[in-house]
């Protein structure tokens, strides 16, 4: 099977299951739109630390300003629903990536740890800041317009948004990845100083890296936002110890630095989640934690780079052996 075939038949397999799932298991479809919530978390995360070797914890700044952003418009502007669902989705988009691009430029100067710490600040900040202003509600928190069709319509709606966003998000990054832009941060990652000396702006490859990020992070807030219904500063729009740590961990956890690595950790990741909380309520933490402690040992290249690395054949890479030297011999 050629590569092209190799990449489509998982795709096609992927389409089909996110589909029939939300009618096959109705009672799970917030949870599954979370599902590919989670996917372009990992995603977008892994254009930083995978792609580019820059570990983010701010992120999640990006998020929770597309919540917020959507919410407002919605609120304010006047509009019906959906007018204003979409007009919101188009200025949290907006919004956060202006928002990147003018941090980007203080913050990507740093590197290693520096930019790390840097980072992490971003999302309690935000949080602290929108605790304390009444227009978006302060800690009490800000309610979403209710959706105007019927009950069970807004999680199905929303369950599809979701998906069509996670698919666009991992397209858009194939595309970009295959091109000149990702060879660019590949070579960041790999050594940015001999990067800046073939002549590589690396501060603005890792604005617009950062800028991709912010594009599809704020229109994931603005879904998520009217998903829940109801928008907390700290634990739902800012949630650093939260999503902003799941970022990292399903982009680690999938194996980070590849296309579809992402994808199968927030995957795993998600799943395992869901039944740690039904079937161990209370050690729901503690099994997530162990979780994560035997991938790192025993997978710490993550899930897809173990299965590289075992079964290289399948993925196309032939593994020359001494018998293979003998005969070409």
């Amino acid at each position: 099977m050629t590569a092209h075939g190799r990449n489509l038949v998982p795709m096609l397999a992927i389409g089909a299951a996110a589909l029939v799932l939300p009618f096959l298991l109705p009672d799970y479809r917030i949870q599954l739109a979370f599902l590919w919530v989670m996917i372009l978390f990992a995603l977008t995360w892994d254009i930083m630390g995978g792609q580019m070797g820059y570990n983010s914890f701010g992120n999640i700044l990006y998020f929770g300003i597309g919540m917020y952003v959507c919410a407002v418009i919605q609120r304010d502007a006047g509009f019906d629903y959906f007018p204003g669902l979409f007009i919101g989705l188009g200025a949290a988009a907006i919004f956060s990536v202006v928002i990147a691009a003018v941090l980007g430029a203080g913050l990507l100067g740093l590197r290693g740890h520096y930019f790390a710490i840097g980072t992490l600040g971003l999302g309690i900040a935000a949080g602290e800041i929108a605790s304390g202003w009444d227009y978006i509600g302060a800690g009490s928190g800000m309610v979403t317009p209710v959706f105007p069709g019927e009950i069970g319509g807004r999680q199905t709606f929303f369950y599809f948004a979701s998906f069509v966003l996670a698919v666009v998000t991992f397209l858009v990054l194939k595309r970009i990845y295959a091109g000149r832009f990702g060879l660019a941060i590949n070579a960041i990652r790999d050594d940015e100083d001999k990067a800046e000396a073939m002549g590589l702006h690396t501060t603005r490859y890792k604005t617009v890296a950062w800028c991709v990020s912010a594009f599809f992070l704020g229109i994931a807030g603005g879904l998520v936002g009217n998903l829940i219904g109801f928008i907390d500063p700290r634990d739902v729009a800012f949630a650093g110890a939260t999503y902003g740590v799941f970022m990292v961990l399903m982009a680690i956890l999938g194996g980070k630095g590849t296309l579809w690595g992402p994808v199968i950790g927030a995957t795993v990741f998600h799943v395992m989640q869901e039944v740690f909380w039904t079937y161990l309520l209370g050690w729901q933490r503690v099994a997530l934690g162990l979780l994560i402690v035997v991938i790192v040992v025993f997978f710490p290249q993550g899930i897809l780079g173990w299965v590289r690395e075992h079964f290289p054949e399948r993925f196309g890479i032939r593994v020359e052996t001494a018998t293979d030297d003998a005969d070409a011999r």
